[in-house]
């Protein structure tokens, strides 16, 4: 496999304007994901912005940015669009985005996303980690993944470290923002990183939304749907996410 790692990043966040230059580290948000990216090892990274503040600040500090249209609907959609101006001849067949708020990644989790897809049955691969918060069980913002084989690779004993190369999987059936599934157990928190083989990304943006995309508000749904495979790395980290200013200044006192 001949991997690209493409961190879609635009300034009009609803709740966080411009966040991708906020300062973390003495350095822009986007360029600490950038780094945290590349000591993964994987491969070439590519961040994929909406204007010319992004892109100055990422080939200012040494890395590669292409210029994306302001409007488009998704990060998938971003990042597909970075893809095909960027590797018009399809030397990448694996595409993994890795969201542009998340400053204090831990680059190993991204090889493990990475390695779902050594099982070639698989389309899309992406994260999980136990929800140890009890708040968090019935909040919105925190989004659920039912998968199969729950009794067999989710029993506490054998949750992997994320140092672990080859993380325990299971195949995704369902998400939503509810607390799902019902009854004792543990439930576990979805981590927005994702792996897609080429074709899988080139359907995926081909497709409309579906119905319950529309009604979650989760696009991987409409992967789901359309009767793609999605398989899921279990971690013991869920990556602090940046996207309001108390969430900011937690990366900042995690960056010291």
């Amino acid at each position: 496999m001949n991997p690209i790692i493409i961190i879609p990043a635009r300034m009009a966040s609803t709740r966080l304007p411009n966040k991708p230059m906020a300062l973390i580290g003495g350095l822009p948000m986007i360029i600490q994901v950038m780094k945290r990216a590349q000591a993964s090892g994987i491969g070439r990274v590519v961040v994929a912005c909406d204007g010319e503040e992004i892109a100055g600040a990422v080939r200012g500090a040494g890395g590669e940015a292409v210029l994306t249209d302001a409007d488009l609907p998704s990060g998938s959609d971003r990042i597909f669009q970075a893809l095909s101006k960027i590797d018009p001849d399809k030397n990448h067949d694996v595409i993994i985005n890795v969201q542009g708020d998340m400053p204090c990644l831990d680059p190993q989790i991204i090889k493990q996303v990475f390695t779902v897809l050594e099982n070639l049955e698989v389309d899309i691969a992406t994260l999980a980690a136990i929800i140890t918060k009890e708040d968090e069980k019935n909040d919105p913002a925190v989004v659920k993944i039912v998968m199969s084989h729950e009794s067999q690779v989710m029993r506490e004993e054998k949750i992997p470290m994320t140092h672990d190369p080859k993380p325990m999987t299971a195949r995704a059936l369902y998400f939503s923002r509810a607390p799902i599934p019902y009854g004792e157990g543990d439930l576990y928190h979805h981590i927005g990183i994702y792996a897609y083989r080429r074709q899988a990304l080139e359907k995926f943006v081909s497709l409309p939304p579906s119905i319950l995309e529309v009604r979650e508000k989760l696009e991987q749904l409409r992967a789901l749907e359309a009767g793609m495979r999605i398989d899921v790395a279990v971690v013991d980290t869920v990556p602090l996410g940046v996207d309001t200013q108390e969430s900011l200044e937690k990366a900042r006192k995690i960056y010291g």
